[in-house]
């Protein structure tokens, strides 16, 4: 940026030494607080970088600009000193205030705590150490390398078309403010239909690398019914060209860690690279051109081709159609956030309903309803309640006058089921450092169904075996095969799996419906969980944070400028930074989650930044008027104004661009961790190009009616400024160089 607009190469080096200098200073203190080198650690530097640089060109810039109207022989360290001194206590504040805006996102807990703490922490860091190297390296940086020719910045034919451009822009404010103001408020107003559209997600899809399917079948399923399930879907699954490998389980280990049931079945797909995956067509907006247009569809297919390659989502949705069997309920999602979601909330599914009540009998009806109904909701891919009374159970109902008339004790009747069917263990066998239990019950073919356990033999005195069943009535009864407790209440639940990553928008929907359709008795409550939980909670934490860290930020700019007018023009910047904001992320399809609200939070710490600076240039202005005695009348006021915007317009856009340059290639990445930072870049751009234009025209107008309060209405300056002539007729006449 230095090289383009200031045609200064020595300049730049003041730049690329503060720059690693501050990252350095960042990496030492990540070393001592032991935070690792990883996705959100280093992406938290990655989006700070492009601020960091931003006090160096601001304070670079403002030495040329002194350099370039000083006399020739004048000696230049003064003026440097003095230029960094302008400047300097203004720019430490700004990036100190972005410093402290981070402070919600410490706030956060759980899930979201671990994922985006390390980003803070290095984000915070990097700007800490940026701040702190604006007021000592850098000015001392600026004394030894800019030297010899400054170019004046009409010089440069950039600056001039910049100028050319923005001077007619500002003549039209000033005289339309009323329009301009009306304008930017529908523009504000217009943020609510991409609000309005945009859905609501805990955390944006992070892709891993592999898959897991984890499919729910209804109780009562056989060990061999089982296998064949995950035998056949395994196969199907295989069969996929983008599948590696496929690993699949059903059942519970012999841990207490996985208490998994039977009827739950996994899989782990483990996926090939991306660059190997199928390419689908695709339809172009020339795909239905005739064929006597080949000549100009040839070279578009090169721009944009007439296929894509398979995404993630497709692949998905391609596996879901492919693995259709009766009684499984599908679920894809991936590996590790299912384990993650699993240990806090129970829930294997983005979104679960826990029903709570007494009764399970009630609780297993109320669960079936619920899943009928969400089942028709727009977005819903599967949906599976748990029927918490839909084990079978084989009760073996002793009949003790049977019994007493054969003289067989109760205790060796529940000997022989325990022993027979159940087995019991006898031994132990050691097999070097190994250890066996040895079993023994009846071979499998006597007790596969339930007339060979009728004919199992009770031993009885005389040397007499009595078959099971003149001693005992078997019974298949349906009972719980497990249950849930929470909040010391019964609770069953309903696990839905969702085509969208809409969750907020989905919850809203399916909460209208079952309150609609569904009448809960006294004493019974519906809990929506998964991931929904967590943005609930999320959520009502911000809630309180954001407002404060708001109050905080008002307090530091207010010290900066000593004057709350000026505070509150500097944070008109926010709502104009979320105009662009809010319509890229629309754009861009994106949801809002804990990724995009961190986007937004560190926006408003950019967007202090960017107001205060630009507010600076027209109070500078307008103090060196009113040093000079030339703040008489309101077309003094607007001299003013023409001066510190229109000839100052260089340095921010110097710094604005050298923001929006810093984030996009985090914009343009692919890979795992991507589509998180993605989230957080793209409200940053989008609210610094909004921010940046309506500062550049608005901010002159807001800045005219409040300095315009105590002048003369006349609209002729007191004095003619030559200067400003020069500008408006973009002809330069004195390109300022020296030596």
């Amino acid at each position: 940026m230095i090289i383009l607009f200031l045609f200064h190469l020595p300049s730049a080096f003041v730049v690329i030494l503060a720059l690693p200098v501050a990252i350095l200073m960042s990496f030492i203190i990540m070393y001592l607080q032991g935070i690792s080198f990883n996705i959100m650690s280093l992406g938290g530097i990655a989006i700070a970088i492009g601020t960091m640089v931003d006090s160096a060109i601001i304070m670079v810039e403002n030495a040329h600009k002194k350099l370039e109207h000083a006399p020739a022989d004048a000696p230049r360290k003064p003026i440097i000193i003095e230029a960094a001194k302008e400047v300097g206590p203004t720019i430490f504040f700004a990036l100190l205030v972005i410093t402290v805006s981070f402070a919600p996102v410490f706030t956060l807990q759980e899930q979201a705590g671990r994922m985006f703490k390390p980003l803070a922490y290095t984000k915070t860091y990097a700007m800490a150490a940026a701040a702190l190297i604006s007021i000592t390296l850098v000015p001392v940086l600026m004394s030894f390398f800019i030297r010899g020719r400054i170019r004046g910045e009409t010089a440069n034919p950039i600056n001039r078309g910049l100028i050319r451009i923005y001077h007619p822009l500002v003549d039209f404010v000033l005289r339309r403010r009323k329009t301009v103001l009306f304008v930017t408020l529908l523009l504000l107003l217009s943020t609510a239909y991409p609000i309005s559209r945009i859905g609501t997600e805990f955390m944006p899809p992070l892709y891993e690398g592999d898959l897991l399917y984890m499919p729910t079948t209804l109780p009562g399923i056989s060990v061999t019914k089982a296998k064949e399930l995950l035998q056949q879907t395994d196969k199907i699954i295989a069969s996929f060209p983008e599948v590696e490998r496929v690993f699949g389980k059903i059942g519970r280990a012999e841990t207490a860690t996985d208490p998994a049931p039977m009827m739950m079945l996994e899989t782990t797909i483990l996926l090939k690279p991306q660059d190997e995956w199928r390419y689908l067509p695709a339809d172009r907006f020339y795909s239905s051109w005739s064929d006597r247009l080949d000549f100009v569809k040839t070279p578009l297919r090169r721009i944009f081709p007439e296929s894509k390659q398979m995404t993630i989502d497709q692949l998905t949705d391609e596996l879901n159609r492919a693995v259709r069997f009766p009684g499984l309920t599908n679920s894809w999602t991936m590996p590790i956030k299912t384990r993650i979601d699993m240990l806090s909330t129970g829930i294997k599914t983005p979104v679960g309903i826990k029903v709570m009540g007494d009764d399970l009998n009630t609780l297993s009806r109320l669960a079936e309803e619920i899943e009928a109904v969400v089942r028709d909701v727009p977005g819903t891919r599967s949906a599976i309640a748990e029927r918490a009374v839909g084990g079978f159970f084989l009760d073996v109902e002793i009949d003790r006058k049977a019994a007493a008339r054969y003289g067989i004790n109760i205790g060796d009747i529940t000997t022989v089921v325990q022993t027979a069917i159940g087995g019991m263990s006898i031994a132990e066998t050691v097999e070097g450092l190994e250890r066996y239990s040895i079993n023994i019950r009846y071979d499998r073919d006597f007790r596969d169904d339930a007339d060979g356990l009728a004919r199992v033999l009770v031993p009885a005195p005389g040397g007499r075996h009595i078959p099971l069943a003149q001693v005992a009535n078997l019974v298949v009864r349906q009972a719980p095969d497990s249950i849930k407790s929470e909040n010391a209440r019964r609770t069953v639940w309903v696990y839905v799996d969702l085509t969208s990553s809409d969750i907020g928008g989905y919850v809203a929907a399916a909460r209208a419906a079952v309150n609609e359709r569904i009448t809960l008795p006294p004493g019974y409550n519906v809990v929506w969980s998964g991931q929904y939980e967590y943005i609930e909670s999320t959520r009502e934490r911000l809630l309180v944070i954001i407002p404060m860290t708001v109050v905080v930020i008002f307090v530091l700019i207010y010290l900066s400028t000593k004057s709350v007018v000026r505070t509150a023009i500097v944070f008109t910047a926010v709502p104009f930074s979320l105009i662009g904001a809010f319509w890229l992320l629309y754009l861009l399809d994106y949801n809002m989650s804990i990724g995009v609200w961190v986007g937004l939070i560190a926006l408003a710490g950019l967007d202090a930044e960017t107001g205060v600076v630009m507010l600076l240039y027209l109070d500078l202005a307008h103090s060196r008027w009113s040093e000079q005695g030339r703040m008489r009348t309101r077309g003094d006021l607007i001299q003013a104004i023409h001066y510190g915007a229109v000839r100052r317009i260089r340095p921010k856009l110097m710094t604005v661009i050298t923001i929006i340059v810093g984030l996009m290639p985090i914009m343009w990445s692919s890979g795992i961790g991507s589509d998180v930072m993605k989230r957080i870049a793209a409200p940053m751009i989008g609210g610094t190009v909004s921010s940046l234009i309506l500062e550049l025209l608005v901010y002159p107008v807001l800045f005219y009616l409040w300095r315009s309060r105590s002048l003369d209405p006349s609209p002729e300056p007191t004095v003619p400024d030559d200067d400003i002539n020069i500008i408006a007729e973009s002809a330069p006449r004195n390109q300022g160089e020296m030596t």
